[in-house]
């Protein structure tokens, strides 16, 4: 009898310690999903906050027609001498069902002058063509090298300079203090978050099976970006 309680006691405590550990295991997946959960909202606002000004916004006709759309919220710029950008973004591209669920992306360049200090600016980059969108599902590119960028018209008066700027691959845009603007992007290289992937679809699920070969389902919590462009874009592809 003491034998069998002893069993039933060891028996027990390894259930208890196989159930704590599911629930860590739980906890610990739950908490990154909720930073890729944050990086999708941020950039949602981000757009939220561009578009709730139509006048000084990102032309609703060149939002229509573009194939992705990428947001960086608040990547930093910073440097003595020599500086750097870097940040973390998401992105969404069209398909037959809607915007594709979340991928997400690193943005990561130099420059060399002059300058200290650091600095918080909000990206956005519409992928005009499926030239474009070849570049997104790629392992990196550069802005300006590997694809061809041109700063964005804003406002409902785009007017002709928009014509000019429909051959470009990639039209860029940075906000600052405020201050939203068509920003010529060059020397930037983005490529994507591998960890951040991982995180909400598992290990070696890529940026096209997200994006375009739409594999995969994303969790709600991180769906808030394409949920929010679906509200200002709706054309589907």
């Amino acid at each position: 009898m003491k034998s069998r309680s002893i069993l039933h006691l060891v028996a027990v405590l390894g259930l208890s310690l196989a159930a704590s550990a599911l629930c860590l295991a739980q906890d610990k997946g739950s908490g990154k999903l909720k930073d890729e959960a944050k990086q999708s909202e941020k950039a949602a606002r981000v757009l939220e906050e561009i578009m709730g000004t139509p006048d000084k916004a990102i032309p609703q006709d060149l939002l229509d027609k573009a194939e992705c759309v990428a947001v960086f919220p608040s990547v930093i710029k910073a440097g003595f001498i020599v500086g750097g950008r870097g940040g973390r973004g998401v992105a969404s591209c069209r398909t037959a069902n809607g915007w594709s669920a979340p991928a997400y992306f690193n943005l990561a360049g130099g420059s060399v002058g002059l300058q200290i200090g650091a600095q918080a600016t909000d990206f956005v980059l519409l992928f005009m063509n499926k030239e474009g969108l070849n570049h997104l599902l790629s392992d990196k590119f550069e802005l300006g090298g590997d694809a061809s960028v041109a700063a964005g018209p804003v406002g409902r008066q785009a007017g002709a300079s928009t014509d000019l700027k429909l051959n470009a691959q990639i039209l860029s845009y940075s906000r600052s203090k405020g201050l939203f603007a068509g920003l010529e992007l060059k020397g930037v290289v983005i490529k994507p978050d591998k960890d951040d992937m991982r995180d909400v679809y598992g290990t070696g699920v890529t940026a096209k099976e997200v994006l375009q070969e739409n594999k995969v389902q994303a969790p709600a919590a991180v769906r808030t970006f394409p949920n929010t462009l679906a509200r200002f874009s709706s054309r589907k592809g």
